[in-house]
């Protein structure tokens, strides 16, 4: 099989990551990482055995495939150049800053038959991949996600920072639109919005409650998802799975009314997961498990909580 010539567009922090997983793939050729920043993009090519550029526009031609880890600002100029030249996108999220800009790119990548990705990376944590299988039409769904503060990534609020993740994972879970959203948050330690609390109700009456925070003393990935005679708790970071059932006969012995079972996972790699999926939809010419389609819908649904959010002064 021919190699898949691959760049990482953007290697900073998270870009770097994206480098490291494509040079370990089989059948992937890490042809070049690309930054602004000389010295940080001859780095992270010194490491890994590449090409450093910094202007992304010399690879138009040289690739087939490319991670885009740019600031979220930046997202549609490079996403659109490259998707035009014919290469296939794993875009980090949020994917664009606006709706007609990912309707632009998602028309874009279906017209020329190119794989497009969004990097909602929680989709690929084996403790969410196990759900999956066990849900039936959940009922009520409680997340939160907190961090401690970092000056990364504080050029957009905390709502398409953090609280996207967990967004797009409960859209995914929920077979059904959403009705209203209403959120509180505050600005704490930047400009825009540090900590907020969403409330999403769907049209088949499912309610989500979704809490995130970058101004935290500690760190928690957590979310219960609660459906008839159950509820299952996921610890994102534990990558832990705990199920929690109705007995049959709950009023026999009510001591043991309810049934409890833990999966853990032990090390994951959800990056070179998603990675892995984003490569294979390319060869096996099929959807990525983050389409453009449920990026635009993470995306449209935070905007609409950002637009309903009170702020607490």
């Amino acid at each position: 099989m021919k190699p898949l010539r691959c760049a990482v567009i953007g290697v900073g922090y998270l870009g770097k990551f994206h480098a490291q997983k494509y040079a370990k793939i089989p059948g992937c050729e890490l042809v070049a990482v690309v930054d602004s920043r000389q010295d940080v993009a001859d780095a992270v090519a010194q490491s890994l055995g590449c090409r450093a550029v910094t202007d992304y526009r010399e690879l138009l031609g040289q690739v087939d495939a490319v991670s885009i880890v740019v600031p979220t600002q930046a997202h549609y100029a490079v996403c659109i150049e490259f998707l035009r030249a014919g290469v296939h996108v794993l875009v980090e999220k949020p994917m664009t800053t606006t709706l007609a800009q990912a309707d632009e790119l998602i028309a874009l990548a279906a017209e020329k038959g190119l794989v497009l990705a969004v990097g909602h990376l929680e989709r690929f944590n084996p403790a969410a991949l196990a759900l999956e299988p066990l849900l039936d039409d959940p009922r009520f769904i409680d997340s939160s996600r907190l961090a401690p503060f970092k000056p990364r990534a504080t050029d957009v609020s905390v709502l398409l920072d953090l609280m996207i993740h967990d967004v797009d994972l409960i859209l995914s879970l929920v077979d059904s639109e959403v009705e209203s959203v209403d959120c509180s948050g505050a600005r704490v330690l930047t400009n825009d919005i540090d900590i907020a609390n969403a409330r999403i109700r769907f049209a088949n009456g499912c309610v989500a409650n979704v809490t995130a925070s970058r101004v935290s003393a500690k760190s928690e990935r957590k979310m219960r998802v609660f459906q008839s005679q159950a509820c299952h708790s996921l610890d994102f970071q534990a990558r832990t799975l705990t199920t929690y059932r109705g007995a049959v006969d709950p009023m026999a012995a009510p001591e043991n009314a309810i049934e409890r079972h833990e999966q853990s996972f032990g090390e994951a790699d959800p990056l070179y997961s998603e990675i892995v999926d984003f490569v294979d939809s390319i060869r096996q010419q099929r959807q990525p498990k983050v389409t453009g389609r449920a990026g635009r819908r993470a995306l449209e649904a935070v905007q609409r909580i950002t637009e309903a959010t009170r702020l607490i002064s």
